[in-house]
């Protein structure tokens, strides 16, 4: 859409605006180009403003006079220091360039005045609807506090979260020789402080820690030159006794902002007003540069500026979404850094590297293998060998690696018999190498099962039929362990098969369904289920005991009782589905009680010397649902009974969840009661790579990893895991007929000989 007569109006003069106002009039040198900003040319928020080499070859390519200007005023470096408790920590590779905001400003400004756009100072702007009215194309790049997000508000549907964090932004007139991570532990709380160089004399810093900790420290009211004496003061070392310098700067609380759609007819959100990251990952101006180099190019390409905006969303939304995902895991592990402190400074630092998942164990050991080598030796790593294949003992028994095949529910037992399916299906995954094997969850009783296809051990049949199993995996897969899980559907079952209809009632034959309280699954669609009563409860303790003591006669190495996913031992937890008012329900003391119970009776049965987990769900994921201190107390309950571990999943508990899926969604509720409490835990969700797996381990955040999903599609999914990575110790052992591919199958050529002379 290559318009010369169009007519651009730009509100705000940040660097997202500016560059769009440039971009777009030197692909079209006759447009009428004005941006609006109601500061001074010279007023800016923050110091420093950091690129990365991706953007910068975005701007090179589309502008080279901007990125002339920029390259001669970058300041470079490498190296990522960390301090904690008097260690620093320094890890080399990273790669970051930065530099002044109002320098960033001083050649936008200069740019736009060259191509001839016409910029307004210390002017708001007027609303984008009267622009819209006059102008072909308003670009609303006016902040975190759009104005034009909010007139329109129920076009672009934005939502805005608040989070736990105060941070100030300051400066230091010296320039650091490294991106500086240090932790103050003070008498009111854990401090933090963020702070990287931005020219020849000076650097960003940034104090941040949580709302009570600012409270606490009096910092709430304290003016902005004693609240920056004070920075100074708690982070002397850093600052060599120097002092701070403050710039209206005042203590904030980071807003995520997330809008269902960024544009309306021909107005356009950009920068931070369509969205924000965590400041902890990057810059926010990075993200707005980018929206300004999409925009322009697609006003470029497509044929109107509908199209042309509606490309721009598609291309920006999944980036956006991406960084954003990163940016919220970064800025809880700072809003949890309290959990940290207790690590080794080495194991912080690699935590502190890893926390947005953008940086794992296998990019950070290309950067810098000398720093990652000394982690893995502290982890306990034997030379050579990956961190996902260091042996874990629990009680008495030693699993050769940290990979765990989650329970899958497969609905193929016929009356609760698991047959060759099964054989197969869990016999396989014991072959492919995970240190250990789950089983589905299994029913103890007909009335527990949650489809007539759930595999049961309440009949002699069914042991029998799972001790076939145990001794398969035991002989044929040396070294491998298998764990059975124990599990009651409760309110959950009496339902279809997962693929007939997921957690439909079934249309004949059902069977009556209890639960804690008397709440259907799916109102109007679910049983209601029966409460249970005192005989009931008896005897459903009874039969997980019984299911239990034939497990072990089966001869399997772990068992896990299943606390999760809304099933019955879920359900008396929950807040949501337990509203007793007896000694079983209201404070969370009461709601443990039965499941407390049946792990007492089960850890009776089985040996001593044999492990029990135990899988909760940390989250409910809807309003008042378990919170995170209920689930540190249900997971302290269970280890203080004897829990070897704690597998930690989320949700399933009620059918109106909402979920914040992504890679590893769930690993953040392992991690904190991990680092809280001190026990093992297993941490499960969307973990689907090797690399995620080492890094989880090696950072602290768990003991074992377990994967479903990668285990389908790929059985032999450990053994793969060694041969990539170059490993072929006893972590990872090959069954002897499988050896002859432990190395990847050579590929087609796609290459052609070089020619050994070249005649001109």
């Amino acid at each position: 859409m290559s318009d010369d007569s169009m007519r651009i109006a730009v509100i705000g003069g940040g660097p997202g605006g500016l560059y769009a106002a440039a971009l777009l009039k030197r692909l079209g040198p006759g447009r009428d180009i004005t941006v609006w900003e109601r500061n001074a040319p010279d007023d800016t928020f923050g110091f420093g403003v950091v690129l990365s080499d991706e953007t910068l070859g975005g701007i090179e390519h589309a502008d080279p006079v901007v990125y002339a200007a920029l390259r001669d005023e970058f300041v470079r470096w490498d190296t990522i220091d960390i301090v904690h408790r008097g260690r620093t920590e320094t890890s080399g590779g990273h790669g970051f360039a930065a530099l002044g905001r109002r320098r960033l400003l001083e050649i936008l400004h200069a740019r736009c005045h060259s191509l001839g756009v016409r910029q307004h100072f210390r002017t708001g702007a007027p609303p984008a609807a009267e622009l819209a009215a006059t102008y072909d194309l308003v670009i609303a790049a006016d902040g975190v506090h759009s104005a034009t997000r909010e007139a329109h508000a129920d076009v672009f549907r934005p939502h805005l979260t608040t989070h736990r964090n105060r941070y100030v932004w300051l400066a230091a007139d010296f320039a650091l020789d490294a991106f500086r991570f240090e932790i103050a532990e003070t008498e009111y709380g854990v401090m933090q402080l963020h702070a990287y160089p931005f020219s020849a004399d000076a650097s960003t810093v940034i104090v941040e820690m949580r709302e009570e900790v600012w409270r606490a420290a009096g910092l709430d009211r304290c003016d902005a030159a004693e609240s920056t004496e004070r920075c100074a003061k708690t982070f002397a070392d850093a600052l060599d006794g120097r002092p701070l310098r403050s710039n209206k700067s005042s203590w904030l609380t980071f807003t995520t902002v997330v809008n269902e759609r960024w544009s309306h007819g021909r107005t356009v959100l950009i920068g931070d007003a369509a969205h924000t990251a965590h400041f902890s990952i990057g810059s926010g101006t990075k993200l707005a540069v980018e929206d300004a180099l999409a925009l322009a190019a697609c006003i470029e390409e497509q044929p109107d500026l509908r199209t042309a905006l509606d490309a721009y969303e598609t291309e920006r939304r999944p980036v956006v979404a991406s960084t954003q995902r990163a940016a919220a895991a970064s800025l809880r592990w700072f809003e949890e850094l309290d959990t940290y402190v207790d690590q080794s400074p080495r194991r912080f630092a690699f935590n502190l590297l890893t926390r947005s998942r953008r940086v794992t164990h296998d990019n950070l050991r290309l950067r810098d293998p000398a720093f990652t080598g000394a982690v893995e030796e502290e982890f306990g790593c034997p030379p050579g060998t990956p961190p996902m294949f260091t042996p874990l003992r629990l009680r008495g028994l030693e699993l050769r690696n940290r990979v765990v095949v989650s329970p899958m529910d497969m609905y193929s037992a016929t009356d609760g018999v698991p047959g060759d399916f099964h054989l197969v299906h869990l016999g396989a995954r014991a072959l492919g190498g995970a240190g250990l094997t789950m089983t589905e969850m299994v029913c103890v009783s007909p009335e527990g099962r949650i489809t007539p296809g759930c595999a049961g051990l309440y009949t002699d049949e069914q042991a029998a039929a799972w001790t076939r199993i145990a001794d398969f995996v035991h002989h044929s897969a040396p070294g491998a362990a298998i764990g059975v899980q124990l599990g009651h559907s409760g309110r959950k079952g009496s339902t279809k098969l997962m693929w007939e209809g997921i957690d439909q009632p079934l249309d004949e034959g059902n069977w009556p369904v209890s639960a804690a309280s008397p709440l259907p699954y799916a109102p109007g669609v679910s049983q209601v289920p029966e409460a249970l009563d005192r005989d009931g409860l008896d005897a459903i303790r009874e039969e997980f005991t019984a299911a239990a003591h034939r497990a072990a006669d089966c001869g399997f190495d772990l068992l896990e009782l299943h606390c999760a996913h809304g099933y019955l031992l879920s359900g008396f937890l929950s807040p949501l589905t337990n509203h007793r008012t007896d000694a079983y329900g209201g404070p969370l003391e009461n709601r443990l009680r039965f499941p407390l119970d049946v792990f007492d009776a089960i850890r009776a049965q089985w040996p001593a010397d044999r492990p029990m987990t135990v899988r909760i769900s940390a989250t409910d994921w809807a309003d008042g649902g378990t919170s995170a201190e209920d689930a540190l107390g249900i997971a302290r309950a269970f280890a203080e009974h004897g829990a070897d571990a704690i597998d930690v999943s989320t949700g399933q508990v009620v059918p109106d969840e909402r979920p914040e899926y992504g890679r590893s969604y769930q690993t953040p509720y392992a991690d904190r009661l991990r680092n809280t409490l001190g026990v093992p835990v297993i941490a499960v969700g969307a973990i689907s790579s090797w690399d995620d797996v080492n890094s989880l381990l090696l950072a602290g955040r768990a003991d074992l990893c377990a994967l479903a999903r990668p285990h389908l599609y790929d059985p032999h999914w450990t053994l793969h895991a060694a041969a990539e990575q170059g490993y072929r110790g006893p972590g990872a052992s090959w069954p002897p007929p499988y050896r002859a591919g432990s190395r990847t199958p050579p590929a087609g050529r796609t290459d052609a000989p070089r020619p050994r002379l070249t005649l001109s």
